[in-house]
């Protein structure tokens, strides 16, 4: 069968349309990243047409991946590659076979976890200062509900106004993809989400005095708002960052030596910058920490975040020797 002459822009949208209907939206955005950075890069080697892609020149964009990003990263670059060129083969842009010789790297167990976390300390602490000096604000009620359920910053973002039911109280997550408010793992994401009273209480305060009277683009009242609609995820990780860094809730003292006036970590846009800051991402680690510490049985907690127990304890459960020892006092017999 003879190739088709394809650009590699072209052949990169035609699969992210192809990927659309079945993945999320997260999902399709890290597949276009990946593929625009790797179709950037061809557009450097003078490839205009995958008819004239062959395995040596993947090879090289895999070394020149490894060469600027962590390995993990240049592993799940390689692998959207892998779809990709699968894909070109389907559309005979590239040769049969072409995807068998994508190789992906290798990684170690440890370049596979990451052990970024808030600490129960840490958290105490910053939400003790926004409950003290930002009550019942956007951000105070993001932290908020971040470390108090654990829950993945794109079901904090799809939580509607009627999904608080304050009675219970709970927090109800439902996928709603064709609302533009997706969960990662879809219906198998839903769930409801206890939360204790003060935590409501919060809750209620922010909608009666802070929460925004206005409706997304599906016509949606959204729990959490912007002047415009709903709050979009970019703004949930500035809240992250910002309120994260030690010396923001520590009475301005900075543990890094760092002069306040020259630095770049006190911006809104910069704040990621600071060594102490951390992701959305860290709160649900430090959750799911604290809670089996405080005794919390795994099955509980890993229903609560959405997450199963063999990932729990590989990525997310950053207990020390002593502390999970200690969890399994109680159970130690003599025999």
């Amino acid at each position: 069968m003879s190739l088709k002459p394809t650009p590699p822009h072209e052949a990169k949208n035609r699969f992210l349309n192809d990927k659309k209907p079945g993945v999320t939206r997260k999902t399709l955005k890290n597949y276009r990243t990946s593929l625009r950075q790797f179709c950037d890069w061809l557009d450097d080697q003078q490839l205009t047409n995958l008819n004239d892609l062959d395995s040596e020149l993947i090879q090289r964009y895999k070394e020149f991946r490894l060469s600027k990003v962590k390995v993990i990263t240049a592993r799940q670059d390689m692998m959207t590659i892998k779809q990709f060129i699968e894909f070109c083969e389907h559309i005979t842009a590239v040769p049969r076979g072409m995807a068998d010789m994508v190789r992906i790297p290798s990684v170690s167990e440890n370049d596979e976890i990451c052990d970024d976390l808030l600490t129960r300390d840490e958290a105490s602490e910053l939400l003790d200062f926004l409950g003290k000096y930002e009550y019942a604000s956007n951000r105070h009620v993001t932290l908020l509900l971040l470390w108090k359920t654990g829950m993945r910053l794109s079901g904090l973002r799809a939580l509607d106004l009627g999904d608080f039911d304050e009675g219970r109280p709970a927090l109800e997550l439902r996928h709603r993809p064709t609302e533009g408010t997706p969960l990662k793992n879809k219906e198998r994401s839903e769930r409801d989400v206890l939360i204790t009273p003060e935590v409501a209480d919060v809750v209620r305060d922010y909608i009666d005095m802070n929460r925004k009277d206005v409706t997304d683009d599906h016509a949606r009242e959204p729990l959490l708002t912007s002047k415009s609609g709903r709050i979009v995820e970019t703004t949930i990780q500035r809240y992250v960052y910002t309120a994260t860094r030690p010396c923001y809730y520590n009475g301005g003292n900075c543990p890094f030596d760092r002069e306040p006036e020259t630095c770049e970590a006190m911006s809104w846009n910069g704040s990621c910058k600071c060594p102490g800051s951390v992701s959305p991402h860290a709160l649900r680690r430090g959750y799911v920490t604290a809670a089996r510490n405080a005794g919390q049985p795994k099955d509980v907690t890993g229903e609560r975040v959405n997450m199963s127990g063999k990932v729990l304890d590989k990525h997310y459960d950053k207990g020390s020797s002593a502390e999970k020892a200690e969890r399994r006092r109680d159970y130690v017999k003599d025999i």
